[in-house]
């Protein structure tokens, strides 16, 4: 017993003493990046930099002397150096502290270099992030119809937003107005008919996109997916998505206010309260009502079904059969569940109600048909092997067969806009295949322009006017209801509608929507696309 306490001391004194050693060995380090860390702040607190008053004068730059003086690192002490610059006529200087190790010669290189370093920096930010933005001609690997549908949709949103979002507050002819556009199918490309197929678009040019991307990506790295294409995808739409909710509660929270600010307030009210769904990309889960910012539901839900394009994409490559037994189900869920919430809930099949939007409107469960026919449709036009229209009399039945149904779904929301107080099956029918026959007949006529067969639609949808457009057009889409709100919350009294004061009004909303929206897509959007990637 006696050599066993023995041998206990003996390793207790052990580790005591390793203990011991090793507390000091941590201690050390503590303290060395401790002293690090202050040696380095000091240096960078005793530099000179710009202080208030510069137009009145006081340009130079001194810094602190005494603190410089006092650094004290580990193998060094600071030194206090004026650096004399001059730009355009007027002449500064600017206080640096470095190291005593460095040399007159080695301070003036530091100088020269760090304002090129900036001056590189800036430049070639503003270069990258314009660069190609007002170019009149589409990339060589993108399909010429694209830009077209896409800002004509936009456009679509722009007018029918300008119509409703001043319809709904601040009329004094609101009545007649009903009674002039709501119900005319001549007003489609107002807020009247199905004026929301226009996002529906959009999904339908998200999935072809994304199935085109996905497929490339994976063919360039050896038949591997990587997950760094979901990074690029947030990193596309997530730093101006959070700027404009910022700006949301910024300049609604700043302005003062007119008699019909109530709608802005209600905005910042909704993005105090529900940013972070926002942040998550969820908000198209809750009440419109609820929802910060309420045009970015479109975000989230593409982003959703952007998540479902690499499983699709995944069946294509093992099993082609496979990928279409998915893809009927998905259809027929998504249009049946549409049906059902019709026909239940007694919904309309456009006018915006509190039910329709609480249980359909912005639902990922209703709304998934078009952009799962843009994915089939970006795997096919991306892997053909051959063209499929072969003659002349295809592309006339298929463009025969796309126009009447696309006429045929504008006209009848106008035939089946009275709801009836009955379940109603052709409300359901309709409800329920609608968006997906709309793409569907979209899908038609990207692979008819594609093939030759677009005739004078093709040329008007492949102008180059449209691709510097579409180039700005995620943040004219983000932008352009603020610019909306902001205009109408600053009326002092009631708006008059007629044709030509709505036009002329859409026609500023427009300017504006276009100019603000090159800016953001310079300073925002583009810049996080060129981040050096690790």
């Amino acid at each position: 017993s006696y050599y066993v306490y023995l041998l206990f001391c003996i390793f207790s004194l052990y580790y005591y003493v390793v203990f011991i050693f090793s507390l000091f060995i941590y201690q050390f380090i503590l303290f060395s990046l401790i002293v690090l860390f202050n040696t380095e702040l000091s240096l960078y607190d005793a530099f000179g930099k710009i202080g208030s008053d510069v137009e009145g004068g006081n340009v130079n730059r001194p810094g602190s002397l005494r603190e410089c003086l006092s650094v004290e690192g580990l193998e060094f002490r600071g030194q206090y150096c004026q650096v004399f610059l001059k730009q355009d006529s007027v002449e500064y200087f600017v206080g640096v502290c470095v190291p005593d190790s460095c040399t007159e010669s080695e301070v003036q290189t530091l100088v020269v270099y760090d304002l090129h370093n900036a001056a590189q920096m800036f430049t070639q930010k503003k270069k990258n992030s314009s660069q190609g933005l007002l170019a009149t001609e589409s990339s060589g690997s993108s399909y010429s119809s694209l830009n077209g549908i896409r800002i004509l949709s936009l456009l679509w949103i722009i007018s029918g937003h300008t119509m409703q979002l001043s319809a709904w507050s601040n009329l004094d002819n609101d009545k007649r107005w009903k009674e002039m556009v709501e119900r005319n199918p001549l007003y489609v490309f107002a807020f009247s008919g199905p004026v929301y197929l226009a996002v529906d678009s959009f999904l339908l040019l998200g999935g072809l996109l994304s199935a085109r991307s996905l497929l490339s990506s994976i063919q360039r790295s050896d038949n591997t997916l990587s997950f760094s294409l979901v990074a690029h995808f947030l990193f596309k739409i997530q730093p101006l998505h959070l700027f404009i909710v910022c700006l949301t509660i910024g300049l609604f929270s700043i302005v003062q206010r007119g008699v019909f600010w109530f709608i802005a307030e209600d905005e910042v009210y909704s993005c105090k309260k529900y940013w972070w769904s926002n942040l998550l990309l969820i908000n198209n889960l809750f009440t419109i009502t609820d929802i910060c910012a309420p045009w970015t539901w479109y975000l989230s839900i593409d982003f959703q079904f952007y998540a479902t394009t690499p499983f699709l994409i995944f069946l294509y490559r093992i099993n082609k059969s496979m990928l279409v037994i998915v893809s009927v189900i998905l259809l027929m869920i998504s249009s049946v569940t549409g049906a059902l919430i019709t026909g239940l809930l007694h919904l309309p099949v456009h006018q915006p109600t509190t039910l329709y939007f609480l249980y359909y409107y912005n639902k990922p469960y209703t709304r998934y048909g078009p952009y799962l026919l843009g994915i089939l449709a970006g795997i096919y036009m991306t892997t053909k092997k051959e063209a499929l229209i072969k003659q002349q009399w295809q592309a006339v039945i298929g463009w025969l067969c796309s126009l009447s149904v696309m006429a045929l779904l504008v006209g009848l929301a106008y035939v089946l806009r009275e709801v009836p107080p009955y379940p109603s099956l052709t409300h359901a029918v309709y409800q329920g295949m609608h968006r997906s026959l709309w793409a569907l007949a979209l899908v038609w006529i990207i692979l008819a322009c594609e093939e030759g067969y677009g005739g004078f639609v093709d040329k008007i949808l492949s102008l180059g006017l449209w691709a510097p457009l579409s180039n700005i057009s995620f943040a004219c889409y983000l932008i352009h209801p603020i610019i909306i709100i902001l205009y109408n919350g600053k009326q002092e009294t009631t708006m008059h509608y007629t044709d030509f004061n709505f036009f002329y009004l859409f026609l500023g909303h427009l300017l504006l929507t276009v100019s603000v929206g090159y800016v953001l897509t310079v300073l925002i959007e583009k810049p996080y696309l060129f981040l050096p990637k690790r």
